[in-house]
């Protein structure tokens, strides 16, 4: 299996902060989504290659393992962590797959245990039973960690996905709200144990994906808004998308170029109190118009003069 160089992958430096991986995987993760780029078997191997390179760099224990095993990785495979007398040598869960209604492998390009490269699963997919005894193999079985992939409308509404188990399908309700990084935990779905009782759990943490017209600030929600130099100077009002629709805000007088104007309530659900919403930051972007006429040009001179 080929080492996979994960800060390669996101076009980051080693020594990167979390907010410049994740804005590099943000950008990526745009230019080579699934419904951008649909039937290019190229560009949605490319995705899921941009998604596994940020699960491991996002997460700061995942992403020491990497550093500090590297091109390495190969020889904790095999001997795995706890050498060569460990009891559970060999033990593997297998890999879960995440099916919306109409199949999340169509949707969003084949997450689960076909979604990552066999170095991922190498390097992050074994576990140890935690077991009191070698002898009678009372143990728990692990919890099993998988991503699920949301749009941010789904993340606003709420919605519901399939998640298949081998042979069972168990439907996960996500409430309005839902934010990047949360863990859902669905017990008793994990790792198999010594018996139903230690059964392990599943992990599912939401994957919020980028948007091309709002970005996520915890409950609030930021969009850019272009206004003319007239309702800049004099005051105005302008139309806005928000999440659930269109609504019109005035522009106070005198306006500067990146104001931002507060809309109250406007923004995401809060997870658990859907009664309850953040708001929605809007950042004006002043249009200084580079095409004037003779006539439009003299106006702006004379303006010009009387405030001096």
């Amino acid at each position: 299996m080929q080492y996979k160089d994960y800060y390669k992958i996101l076009g980051v430096d080693k020594n990167a902060s979390q907010a410049e991986i994740k804005k590099a995987y943000r950008k990526l993760a745009i230019k080579y989504h699934p419904d951008k780029n649909p039937g290019d078997k190229e560009t949605e191997n490319r995705f899921k290659e941009i998604n596994e390179a940020h699960e491991v760099l996002s997460k700061p224990e995942k992403r020491k393992k990497y550093d500090e095993l590297g091109e390495n990785w190969n020889r904790y495979g095999q001997a795995g962590p706890y050498g060569s007398e460990n009891p559970f040598a060999g033990y593997r869960q297998q890999g879960q797959s995440f099916y919306s209604e109409e199949d999340l492998n169509d949707v969003f390009g084949g997450f689960g245990s076909s979604g990552f490269s066999d170095f991922f699963e190498a390097f992050f997919g074994h576990g140890r039973p935690s077991g009191r005894s070698k002898r009678n193999f009372n143990f728990r079985g692990q919890n099993l960690n998988a991503q699920l992939p949301l749009s941010l409308e789904e993340a606003f509404h709420g919605t519901s996905k399939l998640i298949q188990l081998q042979d069972e399908k168990i439907r996960l309700k996500i409430k309005p709200g839902a934010f990047d990084g949360q863990v859902l935990r669905i017990k008793g779905k994990g790792g198999k144990g010594s018996d139903k009782s230690n059964q392990g759990d599943l992990m599912v943490s939401v994957q919020l994906m980028p948007h091309d017209t709002f970005e996520r600030i915890d409950d609030d929600l930021k969009t850019r808004q272009q206004i003319s130099l007239f309702d800049a100077v004099l005051g105005g009002e302008v139309q806005i998308n928000t999440m659930d629709g269109k609504i019109k805000i005035k522009i106070p007088a005198g306006t500067k170029n990146d104001k931002v104007l507060r809309v109250k309530g406007k923004g995401m659900p809060v997870y658990g109190k859907p009664s309850q919403r953040g708001d929605l930051l809007v950042q004006l972007q002043v249009i200084i118009p580079d095409r004037l006429t003779p006539t439009q040009k003299e106006l702006f001179e004379k303006l010009r003069l009387s405030f001096n």
